[in-house]
């Protein structure tokens, strides 16, 4: 595997020990279906969360979720649309991005932006 996957992979899992911390049960992981992928699916009492999590080495070309653009929005929000169709879930969703920057120190540090964005009306 290559070091940058490697990093994502160790990123994610510390974005899903964030979420259960917090109380969230974790759904899935590296969901796909068709032609799209959502990092964590988790769910609380209130909401269905799909999170995209961005990894980092450190934040020197600027903060991780900031990387999350208007097309990479757009494709998580057709993949929650699939998601309920396909499960039929009985929740309002959320959409959340959670930063993971490694620390010279060793860890992450997380950065967890919830609702942080709304659905595109147009997708």
């Amino acid at each position: 595997m290559a070091k940058h996957n490697e990093l994502g992979k160790m990123g994610e899992d510390a974005a899903a020990l964030h979420l259960q911390r917090l109380g969230y049960a974790i759904l899935h992981r590296n969901w796909r279906e068709e032609r799209y992928e959502v990092d964590i699916i988790a769910e609380n009492e209130e909401f269905i969360v799909f999170v995209e999590v961005k990894t980092r080495t450190s934040d020197e070309w600027g903060d991780p979720h900031e990387s999350v653009g208007n097309a990479r929005i757009k494709r998580l929000v057709q993949a929650a649309d699939l998601y309920l169709r396909e499960t039929d879930a009985d929740k309002p969703v959320r959409f959340d991005i959670i930063a993971a920057v490694w620390q010279a120190k060793g860890g992450f540090l997380i950065e967890h932006f919830d609702d942080a964005f709304l659905p595109p009306v147009n997708v």
